[in-house]
């Protein structure tokens, strides 16, 4: 074993995986895969027993996503730096993957990516996988969109039809005089509307609320 070689440990169930990704990277002059483990508890005790510099870290084991725990555990067990290996290229498993503390994130099928992964992660220089990237910025779209149509949601629940009528009319300029007047309802309602809506809402302006409305879409 080359004195210099990066010590990799592969966590992977499946036995032809393992022995082919093994065999690949044995090929590297500067990569040695020092330990294997295909169980979560056989990964934390071969971590902690071997001390490898980067581990390679499916996902997926017995059809549940134990690598994502593992992520967090093993290298704290060992000092190693994680990479992600999946055979999908989940979103949500990539922005689970980060957090969780791995440094990079491989789809399998791009397995010429790895060896090159490895040692970026051993020199501490990890960029994320350009399809990783590609992934957590998707993601990160779809969390900001879910994120905008609650406050939509939070919003149309705070406020009445007739109050977003109201708004509406703020938006387009007529004051609180012209809306009574347009309304047929008394300056004295239109005000207690007015002040039940920045009540509600927190807001310091009544255009500044209509303009809140205006962003969220109801009108």
């Amino acid at each position: 074993m080359n004195s210099t070689s990066i010590r990799v440990m592969i966590v992977e169930d499946d036995p032809d995986w393992r022995r082919g990704l093994k065999a690949y990277l044995n090929k590297e002059s500067d990569i040695t895969v020092a330990a294997e483990a295909e169980t979560p508890e056989e990964a934390l005790r071969m971590a902690a027993e071997t001390r490898p510099d980067v581990i390679l870290l499916d996902i997926m084991m017995a059809d549940s996503p134990e690598g994502l725990r593992l992520a967090a555990e093993l290298p704290a067990a060992s000092g190693a730096r994680v990479v992600m290996l999946t055979s999908m290229g989940d979103r949500a498993f990539v922005v689970e993957a980060f957090r969780a503390g791995a440094v990079n994130y491989i789809v399998k099928s791009d397995f010429a990516a790895i060896p090159s992964a490895v040692r970026e992660a051993a020199e501490d220089r990890s960029a994320i996988d350009a399809a990783a990237a590609q992934h957590m910025l998707q993601e990160f779209r779809r969390l900001k969109i879910v994120e905008q149509e609650y406050e939509v949601d939070k919003f149309k629940r705070m406020v009445t039809p007739a109050e977003v009528q109201l708004l509406s009319m703020i938006n387009e300029g007529y004051s609180q005089s012209q809306i009574a007047e347009k309304s047929f309802l008394s300056l004295r309602t239109v005000k207690n509307h007015v002040n039940n809506i920045l009540r509600k809402l927190g807001g310091k302006s009544s255009k500044e609320a209509a303009k809140q409305a205006k962003d969220m879409g109801l009108f």
